[in-house]
Order: structure tokens, then sequence, then C-alpha cells
């Protein structure tokens, strides 16, 4: 960026000021006085190096020449309005149909952001985040100022160059010094395109770069739109696929925002009594690695129901055919978060049951997941597992009747690191270790 360096007129224009007041009769102090300019004229450089050259317009150019001739009132008249159309320009850049769409406004156009108040230009470039909200809090000061103090208005009072300055500097670095313009999505071509055909790995990453650029509210905005599409029974499997595969992009980066809205959404599900999507919704969550997030007692809820179903086609006919994916499933769900302690001893059972096997044998198939499973097991999941030959279940009768099925469980037991074991299982650990 080109650094900007003023010519030294003002010890040229100084006696000029003081000859036309005195010629046409007004006290000098109707402007501001030489001190006042010098200050100003040195410090505005400052200023105006943190205005990027292509928006050092005229509008810049004529606010320097009102502060060599000492009129601070005209001077923040200017560079405010440089600073409205520079906003105005970045809401346009941003979308007009997108803000459209944000604000749910049909022919929101360009005579409409022109027809905006200054202070609802502020307030709308807050909404999109083309400014921040220190930003906002220092520009609507400066509006304030520009409505009293500025030549657009009978002013209530003057302002000295380091009220200037102040102001100046605030236009320059909230509004005309601030580059960063995300750039909208457009919901309407979003929606389209999800529920299109199936997303190239291409046109996923176009849509992913889209929502990268925007800002967190649309952000927000679009990561419940596809959660309310992968949800919606009436989706096609598709559109739920591509809803999901954008949303995977993300979802490791989800702030507790994001999350917050995406849980409300869920329990919103709940609330109605939707139970077609409710457990799409919880179905959304498991496959981004979030079920935690639905709290303990849905995490209970599906991790018994897992357990169940994963002992049930155990017992069942061709049960080594048919566990590998039940197996699977229990193991994906406990990744995704602390086991609650109301399901610990289910799901123990369950897996240690099936790892250890019936007279036939056990699910080759099943084996690796049985054994993610069991290493993972917490201290007290230890000590439960090491407790099951002791109580009156299907497991404990097999490892008294069946010899293989006891060869099974030391197997399991070894997979046990010694540090795991809790003391008042050790005797159990030592005795099936060995």
């Amino acid at each position: 960026m080109s650094k900007v360096t003023l010519p030294a007129v003002v010890g040229n224009t100084l006696p000029v000021l003081d000859e036309l007041t005195k010629t046409l009769g007004v006290p000098r102090d109707i402007i501001a006085s030489g001190q006042e300019i010098e200050t100003a004229w040195n410090n505005l450089p400052g200023v105006m190096n943190k205005v990027p050259p292509a928006l050092r317009t005229e509008g810049l150019a004529r606010m320097c020449v009102a502060v060599v001739a000492g009129l601070f009132d005209s001077a923040i008249n200017y560079i405010w309005n440089s600073s409205v159309i520079e906003l105005r320009e970045k809401v346009k850049r941003f979308g007009l149909p997108v803000v459209e769409q944000i604000l749910s406004k049909s022919n929101f156009d360009e005579q409409s952001l022109l027809d905006l108040k200054d202070s609802e230009l502020l307030s709308l470039c807050l909404k999109l985040n083309l400014i921040t909200e220190d930003g906002y809090f220092f520009l609507d000061q400066c509006r304030d100022i520009r409505n009293n103090f500025s030549a657009a208005h009978p002013v209530v009072g003057k302002i000295d160059d380091h009220e200037f300055i102040g102001f100046a500097n605030r236009c320059a670095k909230y509004a005309l010094g601030n580059e960063n313009n995300p750039i909208g999505v457009d919901i309407t071509a979003f929606m389209v395109a999800i529920k299109g055909t199936n997303f190239s790995e291409e046109q996923k990453n176009q849509w992913v770069q889209r929502i990268e650029r925007t800002h967190e509210a649309q952000q927000y905005l679009l990561f419940g739109t596809l959660h309310g599409i992968y949800s919606d029974p009436a989706s096609v499997e598709q559109s739920r696929v591509n809803a999901l595969m954008i949303a995977a992009e993300f979802s490791p980066h989800f702030t507790p925002k994001a999350k917050s809205d995406l849980i409300n959404r869920h329990h919103d599900y709940i609330a109605r009594g939707d139970e077609k999507r409710h457990k799409a919704s919880q179905q959304f969550f498991e496959r981004l690695g979030m079920l935690s997030l639905l709290g303990e007692h849905e995490f209970h809820s599906l991790l018994s129901n897992a357990s169940k179903r994963l002992l049930a086609v155990h017992q069942a006919m061709d049960n080594f055919y048919n566990e590998p994916p039940f197996a699977e499933r229990l193991l994906q769900l406990s990744e995704q978060g602390a086991i609650p302690d109301t399901v610990k001893e289910e799901l123990v059972t369950a897996v240690v049951t099936c790892a250890t096997g019936n007279a036939y044998g056990v699910s080759n198939g099943a084996v690796p997941y049985y054994y993610k499973l069991i290493q993972g097991f917490s201290p007290g999941e230890v000590e439960m597992m090491l407790s099951l030959p002791t109580k009156n279940l299907v497991v404990s009768n097999r490892l008294k009747t069946y010899s293989t099925c006891r060869s099974r469980f030391k197997e399991l037991v070894k997979l046990i690191h010694p540090t795991s074991v809790p003391t008042r299982s050790s005797s159990a650990y030592a005795h099936w270790s060995r």
C-alpha cells in the first residue's frame, strides 16, 4: 500500500485565511485556528494510510482541502459520505439477492439500499458481518457526530483538531480500511443444488468454499438448513447425502453457537413429538461424530438399543454372518463420547458375551470390533467384565460349560493392560490372564 505524504501547504494557506476573514469582516475563529489546522494536517497522513489506495477518492481529496481551510465541519462530512458509499459497496459485493433472502424482504435492490438511512445501513452491515461490533459502536458514534457537528446540518457546536482526527480515524479504520468483505451464499441456489444430483467432489468443494467465505450468521443458517434437509422424511437420499457431505466438512470446527443451534433444532423435534425427524436427526449427529452433544439420556438410549440388537442377533440364527454390522455400529457409537454409567454394564455384557462366542465358535468378522471395544474399556468397565463369570448370565454358563469359550475369554482378558485393572479385580485378572 502506497504511503501518503501531504504537501507542506499550511504555511501558505494560513495567511490567506487570515486575510479572507478580515476582508469579509467576520471573526477569525469561525474557522479552525492556525495551530489546529497544522495539528490536523500533520496527523492526517496517518489516517489516510489506513485507507486502501483504491478508496482514496475525490471525497477524501475534498476532506483534505476542507482541513487545510479550517473547515472541520465540512471535512467530517466528506469522509463520512465516503464511508457510507463504501459500506453500500460492501453490501453490494456481499450480494443483494442474498441480503434479500436474509432479511426476508422481496425486491431488495440497489434503490432499496440507497433508501436506507445511515443508521439502518450500519445495522445491516453488522448483521452481515461486514463490520464488527466494535466497528458498529464507533461508526454509530460518528454518525451521531456527523448529524450534529457537520456542515450537512445546522451545527450545535464546533469540533477541534483532535476530535476531527478521531472521527476520521474511526471512519478509515472501520469503514474504509476494513478490507474483509465476505460474499453471501445464494440460499435459493444452494437449496436447488443440494436437492439436485449427487455432488461431485468438485461441486462439493465449490459450495464448501462459498460457505467458508460467508459470515458466521449465514453459516449458522446454512448448517441449520443442512440439518433440516437431512431430517426431513420427504428428502430423497441424494439430498440427504449431499447435506451430510457439506456438513461433515465443517463439523470438526463447529463453534459452540453452531452446536447450540443444531441441538435446539433437534430438541424441537422431540418437543413436537416428530419421531421421524427425531430419529433422522440422531443419525445426522451420529454421522458427524457429535452424538454426545445430545445429552446423556439420548446417548444412553442409543447405546442401550445397539447393545440389545447386537445380543439379539448373536443369539439368533446365522449369527456369525449377521453380527459384524451390529458390532461395528456399537463401536462407532461408543467412540462418540464418554459412555454413560447407566449403560456401561449392558454394553460390557453384550460385547463380552458375543466376543466369547458359543460352542460353535465366534463371528470372525465381528472380532476386530469386539477387540477395539474391549481395549477401550475404562477401569470401571474392566471390573464389570471380570465379574461376569460369577454372575448368572449366558456368558458365565458358557464359560462353565465350554473350554473353547474359556480360552476365548482368556484372550479377551489379555487385551486389557494391567494398569487398567482396579485393585479389587486384580485376583480375577490374574486368574484369567494366566
